[in-house]
């Protein structure tokens, strides 16, 4: 794609859109594009892999088709499907003055979010979320399409895009990806930001808030993912968190603030409990 003209003017475009990127963000996107080749983003989940993808589509303007993977997703939820009553009425009403052609023709064929991307005109990008989600048999569905950016349809031949899709893939690694899926696209791991860019990123994303409380907020948030819980805070839970102390006017981050309000970062009772006994006790945070 010529969208991205440098690593830096990638950079500076995602900054604008309020996504702070790394060096290695930076680059990795830029080459995506000079390179047409599709980004596999992985890393803990609520580390930014999704967010990324939607700046790169909000910095640049264009449309963003998202395919949301889930066990037991198929060809016709993935790719398309043929609308079956309409087919049908056709088929009854073959004959009549309006007669239909057909059955198998654009008039009864339902896009599905890989087809659209292939189909749709101009710049967009297709994310595929959670890749890892998908059974093994079924990322055969998506070689074809990062591969030659192309879907064979038997009752009309192939489909190739005019011009191909930015492409960005996320896996929270609950599974291994295939190595056929790997040497499709260039890979980029994102874990937790270390704190001086989450403190960036929460002075950032939380007007008014102050620098010593957002310090105080991501030092605490780091020594919560050390603990062993159900699920650490994600960086959207850490500004979510940090927008509600502002609202209440919270100013120093004490053991009373963090009590009224850890609810707000950890959504599992038990992790909350393990907070509270590990890292609250009876003194200030």
């Amino acid at each position: 794609m010529a969208l991205f003209e440098s690593p830096e003017a990638v950079a500076a475009r995602l900054r604008s859109v309020g996504y702070l990127p790394t060096e290695e963000i930076a680059t990795t996107v830029f080459l995506s594009g000079a390179l047409g080749k599709p980004i596999l983003i992985e890393g803990p989940a609520g580390t930014g892999k999704t967010e990324l993808a939607k700046a790169i589509a909000r910095g640049w303007g264009i449309e963003l088709i998202r395919l949301q993977c889930y066990e037991g997703l198929d060809e016709a939820r993935a790719l398309y499907e043929w609308d079956y009553r309409k087919q049908l009425l056709a088929l009854q009403t073959r004959g009549a003055d309006d007669g239909v052609g057909s059955v198998f023709d654009e008039r009864f064929l339902l896009e599905r979010p890989l087809l659209r991307a292939l189909r749709a005109r101009g710049d967009r990008l297709l994310l595929i979320d959670e890749v890892d989600r998908l059974e093994i048999e079924a990322e055969a569905l998506l070689l074809e399409v990062l591969a030659e950016f192309q879907i064979s349809i038997p009752e009309l031949g192939t489909v190739v895009a005019d011009q191909p899709p930015l492409v960005v893939l996320t896996s929270n690694g609950v599974r291994d990806l295939s190595e056929a899926l790997k040497r499709r696209a260039l890979f980029l791991y994102l874990d937790y930001p270390d704190p001086e860019r989450e403190r960036a990123i929460v002075l950032a994303a939380v007007p008014g808030i102050e620098l010593e409380l957002a310090r105080a907020i991501v030092h605490f948030v780091a020594s919560v993912r050390e603990l062993d819980i159900r699920k650490r805070p994600s960086i959207a839970e850490t500004i979510d968190w940090a927008r509600s102390l502002v609202v209440l006017g919270a100013d120093v981050l004490d053991r009373e603030v963090v009590e009224r309000t850890l609810t707000t970062l950890l959504k599992h009772r038990v992790d909350q409990e393990r907070v509270r006994r590990d890292l609250l006790g009876a003194s200030s945070v």
